[in-house]
């Protein structure tokens, strides 16, 4: 895996060495000196620029979230035909994420990083949150005001179906995963989640 660093950007150079460790360790098997070793300087020069390994982690999470919600908000605006082909699009995106960027996913998810240590975070994280709640709204555009559920909290579902969907079957064990598809999967439970939620009619 060792590359070697010789000019230019040696900030960037660790945060790819850490998503490669990512890729073959998870988020918590690595050090900072392996991150170090991985770009052929020394431990010091990597303390120039990240205080420990969770203070890289969170830029590698950073960074995704960056990525994330850029392809959440393409999703969402990228000509669709209606809300309802929006929002599906944006579930299709999060898997789509998550196949592509797996260092980045496990960084953000899976590496114990607070948002509340981490506020740049949090704050990144909110862009593709808003993406969700946005296509949430236009959804629910067609009911009355009184009858509309909280774009927050079904966007907030679909965000947790999306996740699990993720979790179970594109991640894991690959003997969990059935004879659907994760986007098969997560399409039908979209369906079926709006559907009782009265914001789909019954035919759809």
């Amino acid at each position: 895996m060792k590359r070697g660093y010789h000019h230019g950007n040696l900030r960037q150079a660790l945060v790819d060495a850490a998503l490669s460790l990512i890729a073959e360790n998870g988020p918590t098997g690595f050090t900072l000196s392996e991150a170090a070793k991985a770009v052929d300087v020394t431990p010091a020069a990597v303390y120039r620029h990240f205080a420990g390994r969770e203070d890289l982690l969170a830029e590698v999470a950073r960074q995704g979230y960056d990525i994330f919600a850029a392809l959440m908000e393409f999703a969402f605006n990228g000509g669709k035909p209606s809300a309802l082909a929006a929002f599906e699009a944006t579930g299709r995106a999060y898997l789509a994420f998550a196949r592509k960027y797996p260092g980045h996913y496990m960084a953000m998810f899976e590496s114990g990083l607070s948002m509340a240590d981490h506020p740049e975070l949090a704050l990144v994280a909110g862009k593709a949150r808003a993406v969700l709640e946005r296509a949430a709204e236009s959804l629910s555009q067609h009911l009355p005001p009184g009858q509309r559920p909280p774009a927050t909290m079904f966007s907030a579902h679909i965000w947790a179906m999306s996740h699990g969907v993720v979790e179970l079957y594109m991640r894991g064990n690959p003997g969990n995963r059935g004879p659907f598809s994760p986007e098969d999967l997560l399409e039908a439970g979209i369906g079926i989640y709006l559907r009782g939620l009265g914001l789909l009619p019954p035919d759809r």
